[in-house]
């Protein structure tokens, strides 16, 4: 049997055989990170790096940021807006490190943030060529803008009725509201809430689910809101997901999103139509209704010109007819210095009824003569009156 050796001496043998085979090296590896547990005041940070397929986990081992490295997890964070939490896959520069106390660990020199920030607009670029490319009918890319069956379909002439898709209790709930209910032309909504999870690894669906219900009753609603609060890139990554953005591409009621502040796109608000945050879908609704309102006072005021314009021309039009007639008066003609001839108390017309010795009545303005025709000329001259 071997003579037995100190732990201290085996661990120490270890530590100088990795120290030896990996001095000086860096390597660069790509994992997600699990375990993670920051300690801000130390600016120290331990997890453990993980290796999946086909979601089975095939491999892991233990890192530390130490205080010299610990900046680049605050430069991942601004970067893409997210925390650095369990879940979370980065690309980094590592190097391999044996204590004969704390064992086998990675320290972390570097976080590839340019390559975390592609690999998030790859998998958006291939979602919407997906969306393009599998649904010809409902979504087209024209012009740089993503034209959806969706953001075309013709808004009502008055929004009244609002589906609302928020989390409970939230901030993006209570924005949406508040802008509503105290809008200054006091409009009255009926808002039916329709709540759940908006953020996590299964709210895509838990969304998709409540479509599906607000769809089997679409003739209760004018429009649908879906709304959230600010936050991260990885708590908007569910307004990515395939399945959603088609949903909304081809949903049947308009809709309106307001899930995150001006820094945020996701792919559904591309397929819907995107007003940023909660409160300016609110107000956007307002405003929408507001211009009913105008036009209808406007269609109000260009009618009753209208019809004042119709009155004062039937009006001049009444008053010239009422010329027409008085000049057209027998008493009007009489005044201009003509006569009229009665036989028998009728008026005569025609010169040639007239026979000789024939009793007529010739009326003057002011006295009627009484004569019998003794004999009648023709006017071959024509004479002019």
């Amino acid at each position: 049997m071997n003579d037995s050796i100190k732990l201290s001496t085996l661990t120490q043998l270890i530590q100088d055989t990795i120290q030896s085979r990996f001095e000086g090296e860096v390597f660069q590896v790509s994992a997600r990170i699990m375990n993670v547990k920051k300690y801000e005041s130390a600016r120290r940070c331990y997890l453990t790096l993980e290796e999946y397929e086909y979601g089975s986990k095939i491999t892991e081992i233990r890192a530390v940021f130490w205080s010299n490295a610990y900046s680049e997890i605050e430069k991942f964070e601004k970067a893409l807006r997210q925390p650095f939490k369990d879940g979370a896959e980065i690309t980094c520069k590592v190097k391999v490190r044996y204590h004969k106390v704390f064992g086998l660990n990675l320290d972390v020199l570097q976080i590839d943030v340019a390559q975390a920030l592609g690999t998030l607009e790859l998998e958006r670029q291939q979602t919407l060529e997906k969306l393009v490319k599998e649904n010809p009918e409902y979504v087209q890319l024209i012009g740089g803008n993503y034209l959806t069956y969706n953001n075309r379909l013709e808004l009502p002439l008055v929004i009244s009725r609002i589906a609302l898709i928020t989390a409970p209790n939230s901030d993006g709930q209570r924005d949406f509201l508040q802008e509503l209910k105290g809008n200054k032309h006091e409009y009255q909504f009926a808002v039916t809430e329709f709540l759940t999870t908006i953020q996590g690894e299964n709210a895509h669906q838990l969304i998709l689910d409540q479509l599906r219900l607000i769809e089997k009753q679409q003739e209760n609603f004018d429009m649908v809101a879906i709304v959230r609060g600010g936050g991260s890139i990885s708590d908007f990554r569910p307004f990515d997901d395939y399945a959603l953005s088609a949903a909304v591409a081809r949903f049947p009621i308009p809709i309106f999103t307001g899930i995150g502040h001006d820094r945020n796109q996701s792919i559904v608000d591309l397929m819907a139509r995107e007003q940023k945050t909660p409160t300016k879908v609110a107000a956007l609704i307002v405003e929408h209704n507001f211009d009913f309102e105008n036009a209808l006072i406007d269609l109000k005021a260009r009618m009753s010109d209208a019809v004042t314009h119709q009155l004062d021309r039937a009006a001049e039009k009444l008053e010239q007819a009422k010329r027409i007639i008085r000049l057209s008066s027998p008493w009007d003609i009489l005044r201009r210095g003509f006569a009229i001839i009665t036989h028998e108390d009728k008026i005569v017309v025609d010169p040639s009824l007239i026979k000789e010795g024939m009793e007529l009545q010739t009326q003057l303005m002011n006295e009627t003569i009484h004569s019998t025709v003794t004999k009648k000329t023709k006017d071959e001259n024509k004479t002019d009156i």
